[in-house]
């Protein structure tokens, strides 16, 4: 037995991979006549039938509005809602539920957190970014940007798609305001020293926000010990529902924002001569929530809890070891991105092939993928491409979809050469 075949069942056996299967209903699925290998994660990930049920529970069994409604219903929707909320507490280690924002996703959050601090920014002032953030975590700092007469400035990234430390260093100075970067990129799976470069910022007394919609699907984030200001992620990569999202902030900053919407539940009292804002962290949750929504991720939080994380991360890295020691059985397939420090992302191109292609006749064996910019047009052109092929992989996928992958991409090349 190989080396990578005695690891390889080490891992089935510390982590019962077909059994967690049976907990996700979609997997189970065929598409195109083959056996569906789900590998597109990084967009959305699939839910575990615990998440759908107590989606179900809550509208069969308590729907209705929170916090105001006098009567049995509302207490269960709103003890369900709230405790939800104390769940993701727990989950990033956040000192209060105050703390804790609901949004509609990580968009969102980002652009909550820019439009919040826009008043303490001004001419000249610089918001370190870097070269490979999603679209999210740029354009809503680019419109802030606009309005204040500030600068967003990129930090450099390796051609190995690592942050360039020294490109950093080098942008730091007194007229930095804000560091909002992605803890891990999308597109090439690099998790970021976020800590280190928090700790450089806030001895400049640097804002310092962090984009976890990547990182949450494979590791527990502590904002107390990364000591950020702001961390924010979607649910839907969380194994959770769409429609929801999480913007974590320190209670003083967020005290100092000023709402981001107007209406019902953000309101203390309201008067034609003046509003007053309600308590944290319902003055910026306007209007009726996602309250299924809350309580399906906060269903997915508990769902991960219970299983053994650093299995499942062990898990995780055998499926990307397995996918870079297949590269070479397809001629002309090379990887964007090689960062020593990953999660089981992989962006490749096949020379002679463009990103679509692949894409669709992986599909027509099964096989889902990503393609495209993947929302990091500025990394394309860094890397001089219009785009990448994407297999972004779960803790539900296995060794054998693995080979799969790249069984049929022998394919594809083989029909293209």
């Amino acid at each position: 037995m190989s080396d990578l075949s005695v690891a390889n069942t080490a891992t089935r056996k510390a982590f019962d991979v077909q059994a967690i299967r049976r907990d996700f209903p979609i997997l189970s699925q065929q598409v195109n006549g083959k056996p569906l290998v789900y590998l597109d994660n990084g967009a959305s990930a699939q839910k575990p039938s615990v998440v759908l049920d107590a989606m179900d529970r809550y509208y069969r069994e308590m729907h209705s509005n929170v916090h105001r409604g006098a009567h049995t219903l509302g207490d269960r929707a709103t003890s369900a809602f709230e405790g939800a909320r104390e769940t993701v507490r727990s989950f990033v280690n956040a000192a209060s539920t105050q703390e804790i924002i609901w949004t509609r996703g990580t968009t969102e959050a980002i652009n909550l957190v820019a439009n919040g601090l826009a008043p303490r920014l001004k001419a000249g002032d610089e918001i370190l970014v870097s070269h490979m953030e999603h679209h999210a975590n740029i354009v809503p700092w680019q419109m802030i940007a606009e309005r204040t007469g500030a600068k967003v400035v990129p930090i450099l990234v390796t051609p190995e798609g690592e942050l360039d430390m020294g490109s950093f260093n080098s942008l730091l100075n007194d007229r930095t305001r804000v560091l909002a970067i992605t803890h891990v990129s999308n597109v090439l799976g690099t998790v970021n020293p976020v800590a280190k470069m928090i700790s450089l910022a806030k001895a400049r007394g640097i804002i310092t926000l962090l984009d976890g919609a990547q990182a949450v699907p494979h590791f527990q984030p502590d904002v107390r010990a990364l000591d950020c200001d702001f961390y924010v992620f979607s649910s839907h990569k969380l194994f959770g529902p769409t429609g929801i999202g999480v913007l974590y902030g320190k209670t003083a900053l967020l005290e100092d924002m000023p709402p981001y919407q107007g209406g019902g539940e953000m309101i203390e009292r309201v008067t034609f001569e003046r509003t007053t804002w309600n308590t944290l962290p319902y003055k910026f949750e306007a209007g009726t929530p996602a309250i299924a929504e809350a309580v399906g991720l906060g269903a997915a939080i508990n769902y991960l809890n219970r299983l053994d994380r650093a299995a499942m991360e062990t898990a995780e890295n055998a499926l990307l070891d397995r996918a870079n020691q297949l590269v070479e059985t397809v001629p002309g397939m090379s990887i964007i991105g090689t960062a020593k420090h990953k999660v089981p992302v992989m962006s490749f191109k096949i020379e002679g092939l463009h990103p679509s292609d692949i894409g669709t006749l992986l599909d027509q064996q099964g096989i889902a993928i990503r393609t495209g910019h993947h929302c990091a047009m500025p990394l394309m052109d860094f890397y001089g491409v219009p785009g990448t092929a994407r297999a972004s992989f779960a803790f539900y996928n296995t060794l054998d979809e693995v080979d799969q992958l790249f069984t049929a991409l022998q394919k594809v090349q083989r029909l293209f050469a």
